[in-house]
């Protein structure tokens, strides 16, 4: 009797007895089933989400789903500044004043969001911050009698600007089709303004920092999904509009710059718990005009930013309902936070 190739040895053992008793026993002795040997494998597991690296979530919630998400965010930036009040008599030569400031700022933002999921593909967001800040101003004067550095601190701490949002998919997805989500985002004044905050007389620098920008804004965008299994390809574009008004405490009448957000990223699931994403944003924000007045105080023209940052990001599902999401993110550009780390944790109700 030959057996067939592909069963393993011990497998054989069952056949080769039911063979022998039928031999034994005659036709009417059926011989005994084989046995099950080994253990089937297990179904495979769906893979884990893209993790979040930016702004906007990389999925929507389902529908009748409740995502509670707090979140940390640390930001830290440093920023070296040299002023000239003086005219140039001779190439590198100058004559009259040179001022070196060393700006540092250590900025932490704890949320608390709350997404739910209205339709299958439509939800509503809402975010609430607690910004804490402080700068120190290092400045040292040069072609003056100053040996010393002179140093300044400010702080601030508050209720930041509240914001609500609304997301719609636009297509469905079939499998492997690029998917198109549509977003508004409301930004509020709920965080201190900018402009109430007090000035010191001698440096002419805020003893308090504001934790808003003191300006309502829309936030109107659109991002993209492309499954290329085991990869996604994500990425979208936003624009920033805030609403021109008069600030008063002799500034006057000032519109904020819009500003201009391109993003795309690339998430990898690791396994069915673990995904890793990289990415890249940039920011580009127009310059801040002011009213002009007889009388009063005139904002620094600073002209086009241009604001890069390269992120980092790893999602862990803890359970069933909980996922962990750590983001690292590196300044690019010169005007640009030199560190941003972000700890999500949402919580599926």
């Amino acid at each position: 009797m030959n057996a067939p190739r592909n069963l393993p040895a011990l497998a054989l053992i069952p056949t080769l007895l039911g063979g022998m008793a039928c031999a034994w026993g005659g036709e009417n002795q059926s011989p005994p089933l084989p046995a099950p040997v080994g253990q089937a494998p297990e179904a495979p597991k769906a893979p884990a989400p893209a993790a979040q690296i930016f702004a906007e979530p990389t999925v929507l919630t389902p529908r009748g789903t409740l995502v509670i998400e707090p979140d940390a965010q640390y930001v830290h930036s440093t920023n070296n500044q040299v002023a000239l009040v003086g005219y140039t008599v001779l190439p590198a030569i100058t004559i009259g004043l040179i001022d070196i400031q060393r700006i540092e700022s250590n900025l932490s933002t704890f949320s608390l969001t709350a997404r739910y999921g209205l339709f299958s593909r439509l939800e509503i967001e809402a975010r609430v911050p607690y910004v804490v800040e402080n700068t120190t101003t290092e400045t040292r004067p040069l072609a003056t009698a100053a040996t010393t550095n002179s140093f300044f601190d400010s702080s601030g701490s508050g209720l930041g600007d509240a914001e609500l949002a609304l997301r719609v998919q636009l297509n469905q997805f079939h499998g492997n089709n690029m998917v198109w989500i549509g977003s508004l985002l409301m930004k509020s004044r709920t965080g201190t303004d900018v402009f109430q905050q007090p000035i010191d007389a001698k440096t002419g620098l805020q003893t308090r920092l504001a934790t808003g920008s003191g300006f309502y804004a829309v936030q109107p965008g659109i991002t993209f999904l492309l499954p290329s299994d085991p990869a996604v390809f994500f990425g979208g574009v936003d624009y920033t509009y805030s609403f021109a008004r008069n600030v008063g405490y002799g500034y006057g009448h000032i519109h904020p710059g819009g500003i201009l957000d391109l993003t795309l990223g690339m998430g990898l699931s690791l396994n069915s718990r673990a995904s890793f994403s990289v990415g890249y944003q940039h920011s580009v924000v127009a310059q801040t005009t002011q009213a002009a007045t007889a009388t009063g105080r005139a904002l620094a023209r600073l002209g086009t930013l241009q604001l890069g940052t390269l992120r980092f990001g790893v999602t862990y599902q803890v359970n069933r309902r909980t996922l962990l999401n750590v983001t690292i993110g590196i300044g690019v550009t010169r005007d640009t936070p030199d560190l941003e780390a972000t700890v999500r944790l949402p919580l599926t109700l």
